[in-house]
């Protein structure tokens, strides 16, 4: 039985949480979706995607730290497809994080410097590109959820969204807890700044693997689902069409994925 959606809250989510706490969130969530190997899958239907919706550029929302963006490019790349030119935004900009992503991908990162509020986009960022928002969505109730998608379908070439595992906490547990466990007790090595304190939440304390554990149980009650999705979508009218989907990673992974183009741009329909 489908367990009812909840919006508690995430620490990630409070302006009254750290910011070295949130930033080991999502130091940790970006290295576990690259040592897992969790977006490999999803390069089909974003390639999908990007023909459909004619985009060269796209607008990252909710870019975290560059990791679904550095993921996407660096998987398509080494399947022999010019990835888009992404440009990161996010409420809580990590500049530095950015840049790392930048050298590494000179040709399909860019980034804006000045917080993005995901439910207002600029009309400068919006004109001319797609939208893409990875493992994010999750965070907005749904009259947030549904604004975007509205805002996307009056002024943008087409959005994807991607959740790496459908509302069910055992979805979020078993897929992702080895590459989490060791992203986790990597990060105060691997980060950048803020070292001691991460190490003292995560090797000398139990607060880190807690803050982890609580945010991706939360996460996992938050997910839409797809009939949530199409009824979030069917007020906007016809002039995109929609396609779901599942795509997977091991082990037992299992992510979902939703993006709707305009219809006169579309090859191909499956919604």
């Amino acid at each position: 039985m489908l367990l009812p959606r909840i919006q508690a809250f995430e620490v990630n989510d409070l302006e009254s949480a750290p910011p070295f706490v949130r930033e080991m969130i999502v130091e940790t969530l970006s290295r576990t979706l690259r040592w897992g190997r969790m977006l490999h899958n999803l390069v089909p239907p974003f390639r999908r995607f990007l023909k459909a919706s004619g985009a060269s550029e796209v607008l990252d929302l909710c870019a975290g730290a560059a990791g679904p963006a550095t993921i996407l490019a660096s998987e398509m790349r080494r399947s022999g497809q010019m990835p888009p030119r992404f440009l990161m935004t996010d409420l809580y900009p990590r500049v530095d994080a950015w840049k790392e992503a930048q050298r590494e991908h000179p040709e399909s990162i860019d980034f804006v410097h000045e917080p993005v509020d995901a439910t207002n986009i600029p009309q400068h960022l919006a004109e001319g590109r797609a939208r893409v928002m990875i493992n994010a969505l999750h965070h907005f109730p749904p009259h947030l959820a549904k604004a975007i998608f509205a805002d996307a379908v009056k002024s943008s070439t087409g959005i994807f969204v991607s959740e790496a595992f459908e509302r069910n906490p055992l979805r979020f547990a078993i897929p992702m807890a080895p590459a989490a466990l060791l992203a986790l007790a990597a990060n105060p090595i691997l980060a950048k700044r803020d070292r001691l304190a991460k190490a003292a939440l995560t090797w000398f304390s139990p607060v880190a693997l807690g803050i982890g554990t609580w945010d991706g149980l939360i996460s996992s009650l938050r997910m839409y689902t797809e009939q949530d999705l199409r009824e979030m979508v069917e007020p906007l009218g016809d002039s995109f069409t929609w396609e779901f989907g599942y795509y997977r990673f091991a082990p037992f992974g299992k992510g979902t994925y939703f993006f709707g183009v305009p219809r006169r741009t579309s090859h191909s329909t499956h919604g």
